[in-house]
């Protein structure tokens, strides 16, 4: 299959998945084994294709942050919400330096992220069970601690297959988040960490990346842009009527599905 037509595919799969609770970098590994597209290239551009998923979240969001920045020096709440986003980033960002080449190297595998997709909704229906009282209803109100246990949850995102937003939303929500707020945060929480993850990616392998793959990864980001605005509208619009659960359905169908067809 030619390598472009593989990018616009994957590109679609990225933007579909990247901000509901089922794991991108999963169905990325997953859509990459069966379409026989491996390796480094792979992987990076697994990563790299993220970065037309955070434009498409900072341009949903852009009057938002245009506000946020351009009161950050008069409005104490604007600077404290900036403030509660770079704490949050900060578990990630330190735990992903210390173990991101291992988890390439051991975890970027379909078993992996099968068992880990299975895991990931079962703990989002027991979430889903627990009785639902929201404390937390605007971005403004949640505060340091909260953030910084927000950023801690996402942690578990480093292993392929957990899903960066439903570890942000599943520990907003057990923090007395309100859905909504839970995935507006972890939007917000998506910019410094995908910008920081796609940027370490590329300068680590600029090296090896030849024009041709620019081109390639170029194309999927471009999709993956696209497709990611397009399920942003659709996602906040779900939650506002429906819990999480559904999504939790799939990831465990989905995960057996992964351990039949490899196994």
């Amino acid at each position: 299959m030619n390598i472009f037509l593989i990018a616009i595919i994957l590109g679609v799969v990225e933007g579909i998945t990247e901000f509901l609770p089922i794991s991108s970098t999963g169905h990325l590994i997953i859509a990459g084994h069966y379409l026989e597209f491996t390796g480094n290239l792979a992987t990076t551009f697994s990563i790299s294709i993220q970065l037309g998923s955070i434009l498409a979240v900072v341009y949903y969001f852009k009057d938002k942050i245009f506000s946020l920045l351009g009161n950050f020096k008069n409005d104490k709440v604007s600077r404290e919400f900036i403030f509660t986003v770079c704490l949050a980033f900060v578990p990630s960002a330190i735990v992903g330096l210390l173990i991101h080449g291992w988890v390439e190297e051991n975890l970027f595998n379909p078993i992996t992220v099968a068992c880990a997709l299975i895991v990931g909704g079962v703990l989002i229906i027991i979430i889903e069970n627990k009785a639902y009282h929201p404390e937390i209803t605007q971005l403004e109100n949640i505060g340091y601690k909260k953030g910084l246990l927000v950023g801690c949850a996402q942690c578990l995102a480093l292993f392929p297959g957990m899903s960066r937003s439903a570890s942000t939303i599943m520990g907003a929500l057990i923090l007395g988040f309100n859905r909504v707020t839970a995935a507006e945060f972890s939007f917000f929480l998506a910019i410094p960490t995908m910008f920081a993850a796609t940027g370490y990616d590329l300068f680590k392998n600029r090296n090896i990346l030849s024009t041709d793959d620019f081109l390639v990864i170029l194309t999927g980001l471009v999709v993956a842009f696209i497709s990611s605005l397009m399920v942003i509208k659709f996602l906040f619009a779900f939650i506002k009527k429906y819990d999480f659960k559904p999504f939790a359905y799939y990831r465990i169908v989905l995960g057996f599905l992964i351990l039949g067809f490899w196994s």
